[in-house]
């Protein structure tokens, strides 16, 4: 297998941008290759199957999501309020929806999940990681609410965040930031 990360790299988010536009059933090495605008063939010479080019897409998704340490620092500062887990909220939904094609790979991916165990296993493992993060990172910082506050958020925002990207005449942008504050409300308890 070849490695040049900067080409595996680019052939990853190419898959992603595959898996986004075509669902998984689009997803061939050629139309990576073609995606990526790179030579037919390239995308086989770094991958060894289909398999683990859809490991890879799902990996890299939480690689380009995650907040980074600018973000990370930001929510350290802020005040532990039910406003600042809003806050906190809002940056993520818009975090993710800006990305949205990372979102709807990862919608393809877990359907594709259902079908291939191997795939299922890596996704389960990986989803489960970034969720107990995100509730060490609530608890460990005070902010209000529980483990079961930020599963709750997770559930909602997670549904939200599809609806907006698959079907956004349902609400429009406007009643998603208010269904945002709506669900913290509801989810997380004043201090």
């Amino acid at each position: 297998m070849r490695q040049n990360p900067e080409r595996r790299t680019a052939l990853i988010d190419a898959a992603i941008e595959v898996l986004a536009g075509q669902g998984a059933r689009g997803l061939t090495f050629r139309a990576v290759d073609n995606q990526a605008g790179v030579p037919i063939g390239t995308a086989s010479n770094y991958f060894a199957n289909r398999d683990a080019l859809l490991v890879q897409a799902g990996r890299r998704v939480f690689q380009r999501l995650d907040p980074g340490a600018a973000v990370i620092g930001e929510a350290l500062a802020l005040p532990r309020t039910r406003a600042s887990v809003e806050r906190l909220m809002h940056e993520m939904v818009e975090r993710i929806t800006g990305f949205g094609s990372g979102f709807l790979a990862m919608l393809e991916l877990r359907l594709e999940a259902t079908r291939r165990p191997e795939l299922r296993k890596v996704l389960t493992a990986q989803i489960r990681e970034n969720l107990q993060a995100n509730i060490d990172f609530h608890l460990e910082t005070g902010m209000p609410g529980d483990a079961r506050s930020v599963e709750m958020l997770y559930l909602a925002l997670n549904w939200l965040i599809t609806e907006q990207l698959t079907l956004p005449e349902v609400f429009g942008e406007g009643r998603t930031r208010e269904l945002v504050t709506v669900a913290v409300d509801m989810i997380v308890p004043p201090r």
